[in-house]
């Protein structure tokens, strides 16, 4: 029994003594907060969590550390087009309102920089494309919105910073009449004040 016991002991420090880790970006690495434990280059591994090395305020983020290694994002990084703070729409599937998994990092980044900067405010405009009745696209659309609100709520933004607004198909991204136009127009785009 102490064999066994000894062996698998061997293997687990064999096994974790073999990763090579990045430091922590500022804040540390947090331990399982509201992101879940993702991994490192998960989603949201550490956010809002406590523990490991410190207060994880971003940690890992988008296959890597979050801004490159430097920690947080700041309101400056909104013009950076290679930032992903540059990401501001989200497309979502013919009557659907929930969040695909591509877009989750975005607005995981979205939600740290309004946890970090408090008094920045967002506008979640949402859209439908141009198929059902008038009233069933406006209510789409601000389930839309309200999906990504509710999601970056959780990763810790103030609902008091973020409004919804659901336009349905009155403000199409692409005219046309087909898939390719219609999978555009089925979106919401995040809007900082002051845009």
């Amino acid at each position: 029994m102490k064999v066994l016991a000894l062996s698998v002991l061997v293997i687990a420090l064999g096994v974790t003594g073999c990763q090579q880790v990045p430091a922590p970006s500022a804040g540390g690495v947090g331990g399982v907060g509201v992101g879940g434990v993702g991994g490192v280059g998960g989603n949201g591994y550490g956010t809002n969590g406590t523990g490991g090395a410190g207060s994880g305020s971003i940690g890992y983020n988008n296959g890597g550390y979050a801004n490159g290694g430097g920690g947080q994002y700041t309101p400056a990084e909104l013009q950076n087009p290679t930032s992903i703070l540059a990401q501001r729409v989200i497309y979502f599937d013919l009557d659907r309102a929930d969040i695909k998994p591509e877009y989750m990092n975005v607005l995981n980044a979205h939600a740290a920089l309004l946890r970090a900067y408090p008094n920045l405010r967002i506008r979640l405009e949402g859209h439908a494309d141009e198929r059902g009745s008038r009233e069933y696209n406006v209510a789409l659309s601000e389930r839309r919105g309200y999906s990504v609100l509710d999601y970056m709520q959780v990763k810790g933004a103030s609902s008091n910073q973020m409004e919804v607004i659901g336009y349905g198909e009155e403000v199409p991204a692409v005219f046309g009449h087909n898939e390719a136009a219609w999978g555009k127009n089925r979106r919401v785009e995040i809007k900082y004040a002051g845009e």
